[in-house]
């Protein structure tokens, strides 16, 4: 077994089919003087036709997932109409006489390894789309077939270096078992389409196999643990095809609990919200029972286009979202970009350490023309369903104010100009780094609810970076430091009235759930996944018992020994109701 990445959950079992690399011949000859003007006709008209296919890859991706994931083709469409990309090309037709298709192989080369040596995942995965744009660009340039999948209708696993969304777009989800690369990241534009696509997907092999996989070897993926077999045992086989099928009959059963209400055996209701980025998000949410949003992450809504999206395109998407929820809650939190989110179209400063520089509210606060026109957009929206706005990563009471007087500059305009709002929205906070924790009896004079942001607390409180591999075990959920800064919040906001959710990976957690119960938390925001394996916790749970077990944990002293408490209460009590599952 081969441990790689996990980017796309299922398990996959079947033959290896492996995509070769784009490879060129280009022609060697330079061009005169005379014909620099053909040259440049030839390259305008290649650019023509990679964005004809590119907008017709668009609509056909539209169709199939929805227009979020299609618009990952606006940031290729971008790339064609980027003026130091275009430059590049240009100046080494005019500067060094090569034909076009030279030049754009050269200038492709350039950006990607500039890029490569970032220690910027974001940036290297904007390599790859530069590879795919520059690639299709020399196929119209060179007249040469795109590689094609096989034409056979036998279902495959497919093996690639890494995959571009050119070539995941033309996939046919059926005949694709599963996708396996050797580079790559679970943020990747590939891997997000493969999600939405229902695809299993591991990805990072490169250097961790002996030998390259061969076209017809039998492999067996699996896209949660990130695991790889190949050529395995017949008894492996049957092993991972049970194990396949007892994870499919157990969604479908865990499908018939969407319209249970969400109460614990002894009337404690706990809502479960979810977490989205997209329409398409919200609607698999709604599906597995989601009861409203706790976080709309809306960073997505300015990544992988050209420029800042309009007021109007905000507005539009917060009220479809909104009108889907029929009344539900609609947490929507404003911009968050900075750290490992860039945007191809603005250029954030050179930080040694972004993570903790210009990023978030931060940012919101300086450019404050942007963060009014997303606040325009919401206030809009209000008028469709129960909206309210969060504010990411506040560390002070002065950053609430300084964003409220800005809310409340957006509400007057909006009245000024007679455009429907509500006036009554109610704006809350991220707690999610420690700052926020030790103030919390403060911020909550301040605002009309709390959302604890557990990934960015774990972080920050723990100096861990979960990405950086040599640490990555010290990145610990269940750190007693953690659940007493999560009591110390649940606390204040109770004192003060005001509602507290828990979100993050740990909200998602079934052996985490007395934790939430014991604290009286009312709501947790969870992936559209992970809402029925927890609903269906709750509904075998005591709040009772778990407010006792709750005291044991404050009692331990090592992450260690409150993970395998909690863990244990979890295994007794499922076992207890007859749902004990090795799936959970």
């Amino acid at each position: 077994m081969i441990q790689a990445l996990g980017a796309s959950q299922g398990i996959a079992i079947g033959k290896a089919f492996v995509l070769p690399h784009w490879e060129w011949e280009l022609p060697e000859q330079k061009i005169d003087v005379a014909d620099l003007a053909k040259e440049f006709e030839r390259l305008y008209e290649g650019i023509r036709r990679s964005k004809t296919e590119i907008s017709q890859m668009k609509t056909e991706l539209d169709e199939v997932v929805g227009s979020e994931e299609a618009s990952i083709f606006d940031a290729h469409l971008a790339i064609l109409e980027d003026p130091v990309f275009m430059n590049e090309i240009q100046g080494i037709i005019q500067r060094q006489y090569k034909v076009a298709e030279v030049a754009v192989k050269e200038a492709i080369d350039h950006f990607v390894t500039m890029f490569d040596l970032l220690d910027d995942e974001y940036m290297k995965e904007r390599a790859l789309d530069i590879k795919d744009v520059g690639n299709r660009l020399l196929k119209h340039l060179l007249g040469a077939p795109e590689i094609s999948l096989p034409e056979d209708t036998q279902p495959f696993v497919l093996v690639v270096r890494e995959l571009s969304p050119s070539q995941l777009v033309h996939l046919k989800p059926e005949l694709v078992l599963g996708i396996v690369t050797m580079v790559g990241s679970p943020t990747s534009h590939s891997a997000i389409m493969a999600r939405a696509f229902g695809i299993p997907m591991i990805m990072g092999l490169e250097g961790k196999l002996e030998e390259p996989i061969g076209t017809g070897d039998l492999l067996i993926i699996d896209g949660e643990n990130g695991t790889l077999q190949i050529e395995p045992t017949s008894e492996t086989v049957a092993r991972y095809t049970e194990m396949r099928k007892q994870f499919i009959a157990h969604r479908e059963q865990l499908q018939k609990l969407a319209e249970v209400p969400s109460v614990t055996t002894d009337g404690v209701s706990l809502t479960l919200a979810a977490n989205i980025s997209s329409l398409k998000e919200l609607e698999a949410a709604l599906a597995n029972g989601a009861q409203g949003v706790g976080l709309f992450r809306t960073e997505f809504l300015y990544m992988d286009r050209s420029h800042f999206p309009t007021e109007d395109e905000q507005f539009e998407v917060y009220r479809m979202a909104a009108q889907k929820l029929k009344g539900q809650p609609l947490t929507i939190r404003t911009l968050d970009i900075g750290g490992d989110k860039q945007l191809d179209y603005y250029q954030m400063p050179e930080e040694e350490n972004p993570f903790l520089g210009f990023r978030a509210i931060r940012f919101s606060l300086e450019r404050k023309d942007l963060f009014k026109t997303q606040l325009r957009a919401i206030l809009r929206a209000s008028c469709y369903g129960d909206v309210k706005i969060m504010y990411p990563l506040i560390t002070s009471v002065e950053e609430v104010r300084e964003a409220n007087e800005v809310l409340a500059e957006a509400k007057q305009e909006l009245l000024a100009e007679g455009v429907p709002c509500r006036t009554d929205v109610k704006a809350g906070i991220m707690v999610e780094v420690p700052a926020a924790v030790a103030i919390a009896e403060l911020l909550a004079d301040e605002v009309a609810f709390f959302s604890i942001g557990t990934n960015d607390l774990i972080q920050f409180t723990l100096a861990v970076d979960r990405m950086n591999e040599q640490i990555s075990h010290l990145y610990e959920p269940f750190h007693p430091a953690i659940i007493r800064m999560i009591r110390t919040v649940a606390n204040a906001a109770q004192a003060q009235g005001i509602p507290v959710s828990i979100c993050g990976e740990i909200a998602g957690d079934v052996n985490a759930l007395p934790i939430w119960l014991g604290l009286g938390i009312e709501v947790l925001s969870l992936s559209a996944q992970a809402i029925l394996p927890v609903k269906q916790r709750v509904l075998s749970s005591r709040a009772a018992d778990s407010r006792k077990l709750l005291e044991e944990l404050f009692r331990c002293r090592t992450a260690k020994e409150t993970r395998t408490l909690a863990h244990q209460f979890h295994a007794e009590a499922a076992l207890a109701s007859g749902k004990a599952s090795p799936l959970i």
